[in-house]
């Protein structure tokens, strides 16, 4: 039986399901359903004869053959780019953006890179998770990751964006019912706020968690908004993100010499960051981040 006839359509359809990990979601993209999706790279396979898909751990994962395709496919997504100009002349972006990052930078950082995006290119969409963890070391689905520490990953590219500090904060009620901290020892008397130690999985912010070990825990939460309100209700002391905590006024920084100062690392997988959308998000990230260096680091 002679392979079949090589198909465009059915390396644009790899590209998508290469990028995301996943058939649903390169439906979604393509406009096409999941049954249409799996019928394409099962004609793609016949045509290269051979796999270009395996089932890994976190989502299906390019083989050798299948990295092959996936380079000529950009090629031809890029040809097809270069012919559609905006009126100015300059490449018109299009396509969906994944990224993941910690639930203060998605708030304050990366929303408005996206903002800023998209007032550029229309077309692009970006869907961000929320997620405090480390690197994902297989393909997620995800473009783009914003982690906390130096992250070690294979096959991706990994940045520092900037640093950023934690402190020590109290509400202005909170200090006027309870003895204002004057030294590390007497911290000892008051609760804290802070992650939950059993489900914290980023080794920086566990460090940052022993610069007050001798502070019983009041509130704890895998989200940092949650530390950040109950800090606001008088609930303890919360070990917090300057450039979130800045923001009330009814918070007061306490002890300024205790403190963290933790990195921000952007990693994206070398396909992804080929993608001119991934790198126009990037790009945004990066100025915004410049931008906020200030408040990151708690001046």
């Amino acid at each position: 039986m002679a392979p079949d006839k090589l198909s465009s359509d059915d390396l644009l359809v790899l590209l998508a399901v290469g990028r995301s990990g996943r058939f649903t979601a390169a439906a979604d993209v393509l406009g096409l359903n999941h049954t249409t999706v799996a019928r394409r790279i099962d004609s793609l396979e016949r045509a290269v004869g051979g796999r270009v898909l395996a089932r890994g751990a976190a989502g299906w994962e390019l083989t050798d053959r299948g990295r092959q395709a996936f380079a000529a496919a950009e090629q031809i997504e890029s040809a097809v780019r270069r012919l559609e100009t905006d009126i100015e002349g300059s490449p018109t972006l299009s396509g969906v953006v994944r990224m993941s990052a910690t639930d203060g930078f998605s708030a304050y950082l990366a929303a408005p890179s996206v903002v800023a995006v998209r007032r550029r290119h229309p077309g692009v969409s970006v869907e961000i998770v929320t997620a405090t963890r480390i690197a994902s070391q297989h393909r997620t689905g995800l473009d783009i990751e914003v982690v906390v520490g130096e992250p070690h990953v294979h096959r991706a590219e990994a940045i520092p964006l900037a640093d950023y500090r934690l402190g020590l904060y109290a509400s202005r009620t909170y200090l006027a019912e309870n003895p204002t901290p004057t030294s590390a020892d007497d911290l000892t008397t008051h609760p804290l706020i802070y992650f939950v130690d059993a489900m914290l999985a980023v080794d920086d912010l566990d460090l940052a968690r022993t610069l007050v070990p001798q502070m019983a825990e009041s509130v704890t939460s895998t989200n940092v908004f949650v530390h950040v309100e109950a800090t606001r209700a008088h609930a303890g002391i919360g070990l917090l993100p300057c450039y979130m905590a800045d923001r009330h006024d009814d918070l007061v920084r306490v002890l300024p010499s205790v403190g963290a100062q933790l990195t921000y690392w952007l990693v994206t997988r070398t396909a992804s960051f080929r993608r001119p959308e991934v790198a126009a998000v990037v790009d945004a990230i990066r100025d915004v981040v410049a931008d906020h260096e200030e408040e990151l680091l708690g001046h």
